[in-house]
């Protein structure tokens, strides 16, 4: 009698579980027979982490470009090859000697190490974005340096000077979200044009200033003034080339609208700020400031690294960086990492050598037919399916990082890139996930803690739906919340 009763518990049991699995795998079959996504490609898996078992999939294994939730590929691999704890560091060097009086006699040259905290808004107020460069230039001084018979040189050479990873458009460079990986960076390398509109609709607008304030730019601004209160301008312009251009239009009737834009050339810019900075301290400097790229080009012979070691700052730890990477879908984080990781392991941190170091290490991690070739998605080079970052997400989750990659995650309904998703729905606070938007490219990867007490590692990527972004969210947050009662 005992026998038949366990049998009938397990069948209860099996048939509870079973029917739950259904509900997962019905949202994913309804979704995907939605006339939104008649010309779509979509790939999906949600596995239950305790077992191994995929509750359920739709073309788990049709990679395709997921736009930011690459990111989550680029933060797991930083945890695991650099730890937590990793701070990049800025060393400064001098290729003269300081003589007994404080004078330089030589140049002072940073050595970039592709920290991307230096100035950053993620870490520091408006008013404090620039107290590095003072911290800077009184301990340079403190150290003796009173006066430079030569020039401030910021060299970021060792990430190399490629300006923008393969696969990245022409109309996102110009954007503060286009903004590239480099050696020496600041200000989350990017620039605030500040502009004043006209009072009727299709009125011209002018640049009033930049900040920073970057020498020799020159900006062709097509933008127009309009109802709106959106900043809908978008900026065009190279790496390098202090020569850009605008188009679209600005909200009518304002003074000094920001629109953000990526700084040029770093490097040359990081010099400017700090040559300011000690020279605002008392420090005269003879030669104008530069950047190693073109400093380099006067050199008939390279000469690099045989200067003195003089001072060195770290910056903010791959913790703190990787939960705004994130958290807040910041891209120059992410393509720093990527680059940190060869410049740690090998001396050289490009995004080529970062994205083969990721693409190896995974090798063995996951099955094969994936492709990374930046650290923030931004590229549409990329190919991932939603098995793949199941795979990774699971290796996550037995890691002794997942608890800190889990903490860089948004959660539904309450914070990050997720705030606004399934708010007030059952997935709310149960999903902590990485999105990821581009045009006509709609993701998520991540966990979910069911009301049963499972942990699930999933994935939905979505390509050339149409219809807009909202609605297809909205289509999600029904498999988002099946999961969420698994």
């Amino acid at each position: 009698m005992i026998k038949y009763i366990l049998v009938g518990i397990l069948f209860i049991c099996w048939s509870i579980g079973l029917s739950q699995s259904n509900a997962v795998q019905k949202q994913i079959d309804l979704f995907s027979n939605s006339t939104y996504f008649e010309s779509a490609s979509i790939s999906f898996e949600a596995v239950d982490l305790a077992t191994g078992h995929v509750i359920a999939s739709y073309n788990p294994k049709l990679a395709m470009a997921p736009a930011s939730t690459v990111k989550l590929f680029t933060t797991a691999t930083a945890f695991l090859t650099l730890g937590g704890g990793y701070q990049p560091e800025t060393r400064f060097y001098l290729d003269g000697y300081v003589d007994t009086l404080g004078v330089l006699q030589g140049n002072l040259f940073i050595r970039g190490g592709g920290d991307p905290s230096l100035g950053s808004r993620f870490f520091e107020k408006r008013e404090t974005v620039s107290n590095f460069l003072t911290d800077w230039a009184k301990s340079l001084i403190e150290l003796g340096i009173k006066k430079i018979n030569g020039a401030v040189i910021a060299d970021g050479s060792d990430f190399g000077y490629n300006g923008a990873p393969g696969g990245w458009t022409w109309a996102d460079l110009g954007n503060y979200y286009g903004a590239g990986p480099a050696g020496c960076t600041l200000y989350d390398n990017m620039v605030y044009l500040l502009f004043n509109t006209g009072d009727k609709v299709g009125d011209s607008t002018h640049l009033s200033c930049t900040v920073p304030y970057i020498p020799n730019f020159e900006l062709d601004n097509y933008v127009v003034s309009a109802q709106s209160k959106r900043d809908n301008s978008y900026v065009y312009g190279a790496p390098y080339l202090h020569s850009r251009f605008i188009t679209g239009s600005l909200p009518a009737k304002e003074e000094e609208f920001e629109v953000k834009a990526s700084i040029p050339d770093p490097e040359y810019l990081l010099a400017l700020e700090l040559d300011y900075a000690l020279q605002q301290q008392g420090v005269s400097i003879a030669q104008a400031p530069e950047g190693y790229r073109t400093f380099k080009r006067r050199r008939a012979t390279e000469d690099r690294y045989d200067k003195q070691p003089f001072y060195s700052y770290k910056g903010k730890t791959l913790s703190s960086v990787a939960y705004h990477t994130n958290m807040r879908s910041v891209n120059l984080f992410a393509e720093q990492l990527l680059c940190l990781i060869p410049y740690e392991k090998y001396g050289v941190g490009t995004t080529y050598k970062g994205s083969e170091f990721v693409t190896r290490f995974w090798e063995d991690k996951m099955k094969a037919g994936y492709r990374i070739t930046d650290g923030s998605g931004l590229s549409r080079n990329n190919a991932l399916s939603a098995n793949h970052f199941t795979a990774m997400l699971s290796y996550m989750s037995a890691s002794r990082f997942a608890t800190d990659f889990e903490n860089t995650l948004p959660v539904a309904g309450k914070s990050g890139t997720l705030s606004r998703v399934c708010r007030g729905q059952v997935a709310q606070g149960r999903l902590y996930a990485k999105s990821g938007t581009m045009s006509r490219i709609k993701s998520y990867a991540g966990y979910v803690k069911s009301s049963s007490g499972k942990k699930i590692a999933f994935a939905i990527i979505v390509n050339n739906y149409l219809g807009s972004s909202s609605n297809v969210v909205r289509k999600m947050e029904k498999v988002f919340n099946a999961m969420a009662t698994y």
